[in-house]
């Protein structure tokens, strides 16, 4: 396990499955957390017996597609906490699509909206501390459809697809400035709400939100230095 000790790290999308299992692994290897979500919930609900510490800060409701709302949230962290040394931006998700000329203009901004414009936000707001310090890690989380578009998936295709690009961009920017930005590509993860959908497909070859949490904490450990613009497929076998 990496040691988190004494860094700060900032999770969106903190009560989702995926944030969720990541604040854990983050709290068990030491960091201090600050957790934004548009939901609301008590921390030891997120945290469970890691809740204890009073560092850990639970912002909530935040807005992840609004700017106001991620730079006041994003700027609580960095004043009660006094840094930020890692951005996890797990905020985002998938809506199945229609044909494109079918797909309503609601649903492409919606799209965009949560997985593409919430890293923006995020990053803009997060990077000019990291800047202050001189180190900082950014990780962001892309998708298989990112890299290529299939059918009835335009909306979501395109919103990953600009993720990816987002952190190819900011690591070019950013590295000979002491801060990494990478991202992680999962296959389909194993969480209830796809147990639901897809009772009949073969769990086990799902990918754990564990083994998912594990990547990005690589990514965000110093063991993780020399990398810069990547986009880390976690496709188990998938």
């Amino acid at each position: 396990m990496f040691d988190f000790s004494n860094q700060v790290v900032v999770i969106t999308g903190a009560l989702g499955n995926l944030g969720t299992a990541t604040a854990r692994s983050f709290a068990a290897a030491g960091a201090t957390l600050g957790l934004l979500d548009i939901k609301s919930k008590d921390l030891q609900t997120v945290l469970g017996e890691h809740a204890a510490s009073s560092d850990h800060k639970l912002l909530a409701p935040v807005d992840m597609t609004d700017a106001q709302s991620v730079e006041k949230a994003i700027g609580g962290v960095i004043e009660a906490l006094g840094r930020l040394d890692v951005l996890f931006n797990a905020a985002g998700g998938y809506r199945a699509g229609t044909p494109l000329h079918e797909t309503e203009l609601d649903q492409w901004d919606f799209m965009l909206g949560l997985n593409a414009r919430s890293a923006f936000l995020a990053s803009r707001a997060a990077i000019p501390q990291m800047l202050r310090q001189g180190s900082g890690k950014i990780i962001n989380v892309g998708a298989r459809p990112g890299l290529k578009g299939s059918p009835n998936a335009a909306a979501y295709s395109a919103s990953k697809s600009a993720v990816i690009r987002i952190t190819e961009s900011m690591a070019a920017e950013l590295r000979v400035q002491g801060i990494n930005v990478n991202c992680v590509l999962p296959g389909t993860m194993d969480t209830p709400q796809n147990r639901k959908a897809m009772p009949d497909a073969k769990h086990e070859h799902w990918v754990p939100l564990q083994a998912v949490a594990d990547v990005v904490q690589f990514l965000a450990s110093d063991a993780a230095r020399a990398i810069h613009g990547a986009s880390l497929p976690v496709f188990g076998l998938t």
